[in-house]
């Protein structure tokens, strides 16, 4: 929805949580016992603490080297946490396909035709019950090693977030590890039938698996001889393929390295289980949980509960759900109620890309947060790649008022480009004003990318993925964060002077979001109330309001990278009687650098601050008593 400068000002209070304690006026969702926000930081295990600088081509772990969970070591996680962390999300943890030997360990290999890169594709898991031998020095000890990284994340004080991915597992699942009475997924599957409830799997009856026809410029392994890249794999009959390709043989741009999950979704697409009654999306995960204790459930349901409460069960603090809205919310609701039961308070994200569907998974499907990517992140990125226009932010937030606490907002993921890639931004300080004001505008949880707070840029080929993102297929190292492990001592020592100072940057921009008691209470947008009143505002900035009893905050960035932005911002009378301020003068101090100051003159209810701001400046100003 486009906002023109004729339209009329959205000047929307989020009545959320206040800083006091008690409820001003309760958002359609409940936060109860949260106080502060949260800042996810994301690590790709295998690459996190790899020194190794080689970065060849589709290089062996000999070559290119791999990081360990034991490389992630106490005063790394302690440098973490000082950057203002509060759970770090271990991607890749799950035992998944990879082209190395592990046989002496009872492993199988695995098949290059069908696998992505030579370290693997972490979404194509082969053993929910262990994790990726890759990661550890003993791999006979992998869990162990896992677990101990577990327990000193815990003992710096963060919780462990890693991913489950339900949609579909690796081609060729065998799990080494499965609790006594569990099974391998399709261990007992009628393989006769296309479909069948309790199958885990769907089947092409009558027809072989047959590897995809691979572009002239693409070969397994770069080419490199291997026994088993024959352009052969051995599966009878085929299986659908994790995008849901029914084809034998699916394309090169399908998910052909995973087989897709049935979760009781007939393939005409109606279902095979029981719905939630209407109004259940008003009722509590415990609610949930008793409502399914009694309904008979499709076998692949079982078999995910089973796994997220065996890691929950080890200490693992929440998930990451992998493409989540390719699953029935049904079973998130079985599912999700079920962790709950056991900890009420694990973290459950989802990636959902699909706005029509966002209160569904939340309020039907028990989720604690979703990616805000489509509408968020994908206007930012145009903002700061000078295509769009920051007036759209306005109508988002408008537009996701009820459930804005449950939209996480990142700027950078294993998906997608890093910020000063050129096909991103191009230069990493053109994301500072988008990350002032995506770890300020809400409630909600901010997600930081490992390296990105140092301004790693992605640039290295390093085999089956693609430059400008950080490989998650192939052994690697990752230059700038390097440069902040600096050999393990984790201190920053092989770093720029922009490197060190964008990492002061994110410190203390992340300290400040999880601190502000303001930040978990009460927005009010200024944006349009300005464009439409202050001559001088401009559209490529954005200013609200953020506040409770004892913070009141503005928040005011600008994406322009060519000149400073000058003004003077307009507090509308909505606000000031909020804040409940008379006619007179106050101050406002910078809370990033704490180097500036600005005078407020109240007069006739209506506020005025004279403005500057650098290009690419942000500024969050407290009121000061």
């Amino acid at each position: 929805m486009k906002l023109f400068r004729w339209v009329m000002p959205v000047l929307i209070p989020f009545f959320l949580w206040s800083c006091n304690g008690k409820s001003e006026k309760k958002n359609a969702e409940s936060m109860e016992s949260l106080s502060n926000k949260i800042v996810v930081y994301q690590v790709f295990t295998r690459l996190y603490g790899n020194t190794n600088t080689t970065n060849k081509p589709w290089g062996t772990i000999e070559e290119n080297g791999v990081g360990k969970f034991n490389d992630i070591t106490g005063k790394a996680l302690k440098e973490i946490r000082a950057m203002g962390v509060t759970h770090i999300w271990y991607t890749g943890v799950p035992h998944h396909a990879v082209i190395r030997d592990y046989t002496a360990y009872g492993i199988t290999n695995d098949d290059p035709d069908v696998v992505k890169g030579r370290a693997g594709s972490p979404y194509a898991v082969k053993d929910y019950y262990n994790v990726n031998p890759d990661l550890a020095v003993d791999p006979a000890k992998r869990l162990e090693e896992f677990l101990a990284l577990v327990n000193r994340t815990h003992s710096h004080g963060m919780k462990v977030i890693i991913d489950i991915v339900p949609n579909h597992v690796a081609r060729h699942y065998k799990s080494l590890s499965n609790p006594p009475g569990t099974e391998d997924f399709g261990a007992s599957d009628d393989t006769s039938v296309e479909y069948a409830r309790d199958n885990n799997f769907y089947y092409i009856p009558g027809q072989a698996f047959k590897v995809p026809v691979f572009p002239e410029w693409y070969k397994p392994l770069g080419g490199e001889p291997h026994p088993l890249a024959d352009g052969k794999f051995d599966e009878y009959p085929a299986k659908w393929t994790g995008n849901g390709s029914r084809q034998a043989q699916p394309d090169f741009n399908d998910w052909y390295e995973t087989v897709k999950v049935n979760y009781g979704i007939r393939p005409d697409g109606s279902r095979d289980f029981d719905t939630l009654p209407a109004g259940f999306e008003h009722k509590s995960a415990a609610d949930h949980f008793a409502f399914w204790q009694d309904k008979d459930v499709p076998d692949s349901w079982k078999k995910f509960r089973d796994i997220t409460l065996y890691w929950v069960n080890l200490g693992v603090d929440g998930f990451r759900f992998d493409m989540a809205e390719m699953v029935p919310v049904e079973f998130w609701s079985y599912m999700n109620s079920a962790i709950k039961n056991v900890r009420p308070d694990a973290f459950l994200l989802a990636e959902v890309y699909n706005p029509s569907l966002y209160r569904d998974y939340i309020r039907k499907g028990k989720m604690d947060y979703l990616y805000d990517k489509v509408e968020l992140y994908d206007t930012l990125k145009n903002i700061i790649q000078g295509h769009g226009s920051a007036d759209h932010i306005a109508a988002i937030q408008a537009g996701l008022a009820d459930i804005e606490h449950h939209m996480l907002h990142f700027l950078e993921n294993h998906d997608e480009q890093r910020l000063p890639s050129p096909a991103f931004a191009g230069n990493a300080l053109k994301g500072k004003p988008a990350m002032v004001l995506s770890a300020t505008i809400s409630t909600s949880p901010t997600m930081i990318y490992f390296g990105q707070e140092v301004g790693e840029k992605g640039e290295e080929n390093a085999g089956f993925g693609s430059e400008t993102r950080t490989t998650i297929f192939d052994y690697q190292g990752v230059p700038a964060h390097q440069r902040w492990m600096n050999g393990g001592s984790f201190d920053g020592g092989q770093l720029s002077t922009e490197e060190k100072n964008l990492r002061d940057f994110y410190t203390r921009l992340l300290n400040f979001s999880i601190s502000s008691p303001a930040l978990m209470g009460n927005y009010m947008e200024l944006h349009s109330h300005n464009r439409m009143h202050s001559p001088g505002y401009y559209d490529k900035g954005f200013a609200f309001a953020r506040w409770c009893d004892r913070e009141h905050l503005l928040v005011l960035v600008n994406f322009k990278d060519w000149v400073a932005d000058e003004y003077e911002l307009l507090l509308p009378k909505e606000l000031t009687d909020a804040w409940n301020l008379k006619d007179g003068t106050y101050r406002f101090k910078d809370q990033l650098y704490g180097e500036r100051s600005f005078d407020l003159m109240v007069e006739d209810r209506t506020g005025k601050v004279k403005i500057v701001l650098n290009p690419l400046e942000s500024l969050i100003l407290k009121l000061e008593n």
